[in-house]
């Protein structure tokens, strides 16, 4: 075991490697991971990244940064050409757990930043989330086919990192909006993963109506790839990644032309981060104050739905 480990850190031809030495290269390379999981089937070459923030369901700076690192460390260990037919990851798959996928961006951070007008940490917030996108949409430079799987209701900028994967797709009872326009506000890389999805014109009618799409809407304006029954969106990308094991070089390929195609989606994005720092700055007193107590909402609305979560199970067997 140590040897095949070591091997993998070093870069060396990692085939043969068993899930845990996997992820316990992974975890070298990319150090502390907080508010993630990582799991991986050998079978089907899989890496699954369970979304799991500590406090709120929220896109914070620790989970873009942990999201960053085993994008990285994946491209590092067995990014290199000749490695290509050992590399033991074919697909990147992120899903979520709990009541939400996400409620978007972490409304107490920007806060925070807006209290101190730190322009340094809210641009940092953007870096990690453009750089997320990019090598999403990427495929991690060819090397994988990235996924995602949207199991409840997505909010906001928290619907990007997932869409900005090679393949997107949502359970019947998912939703999606984007409401930060009520509060004077845009999501930071919403305007260009869109658009590459569902065209300029449906991106647009979606960030500016704030309007809550179902599952089955958000596909028929072209944000998803598929619309699954409810708890089956795991086994979906299962089948996926099997079926797609032939054919993994042709698929990188074609995913990695058709994104160069559509544009440079680093440079877009770095100027739209610039755009949104500046927008976050700008905001007036009233705004700021929507924002607090939105996060406010956020908190109340969580409590009252844990809680609900624990009820059952901290009931006596006499009260059933």
């Amino acid at each position: 075991m140590f040897q095949s480990y070591a091997a993998a850190i070093g870069g060396a031809p990692a085939r043969g490697l068993t899930g845990k030495e996997v992820i316990e290269a992974i975890r070298h390379r990319a150090g502390f991971l907080p508010e993630e999981q990582l799991a991986y089937e050998a079978e089907i070459r899989t890496l699954w990244v369970t979304i799991k923030p500590e406090l709120k369901p929220v896109f914070t700076l620790q989970l873009l940064d942990s999201l960053g690192k085993v994008q990285q460390a994946i491209m590092d260990l067995w990014g290199a050409p000749e490695d290509y037919h050992a590399a033991p990851v074919r697909f990147l798959a992120f899903r979520g757990t709990g009541p939400f996928f996400t409620l978007g961006g972490d409304l107490d951070f920007y806060l925070d930043c807006l209290a101190k007008n730190d322009r340094a940490a809210l641009a940092e917030y953007a870096r990690l989330s453009i750089e997320g996108a990019v090598r999403n949409a990427s495929g991690l430079n060819g090397l994988v086919v990235t996924l995602s799987t949207i199991h409840a209701k997505a909010i906001g900028g928290g619907i990007d990192a997932p869409r900005s994967c090679n393949i997107m797709i949502a359970e019947q009872q998912a939703s999606f909006v984007y409401p930060e326009i009520r509060f004077n506000h845009f999501p930071i890389t919403a305007v260009a993963i869109l658009s590459r999805r569902m065209g300029a014109r449906a991106a647009e009618r979606m960030l500016l109506s704030a309007e809550e799409l179902s599952a089955e809407e958000f596909m028929a304006a072209g944000g998803l790839e598929a619309v699954v029954p409810t708890g089956t969106g795991e086994d979906w990308i299962r089948k996926y990644a099997a079926d797609s094991l032939p054919m993994h070089a042709a698929k990188t390929a074609l995913f990695s032309a058709f994104n160069r195609r559509a544009g440079d989606l680093r440079e877009e994005l770095e100027h739209l981060g610039e755009i949104w720092t500046d927008c976050m700055l700008r905001l007036h007193p009233a705004a700021i104050s929507k924002l607090q107590r939105i996060a406010q909402t956020q908190d109340r609305m969580l409590a009252r739905v844990y809680q609900r979560q624990d009820e059952p199970e901290a009931r006596s067997p006499e009260h059933h």
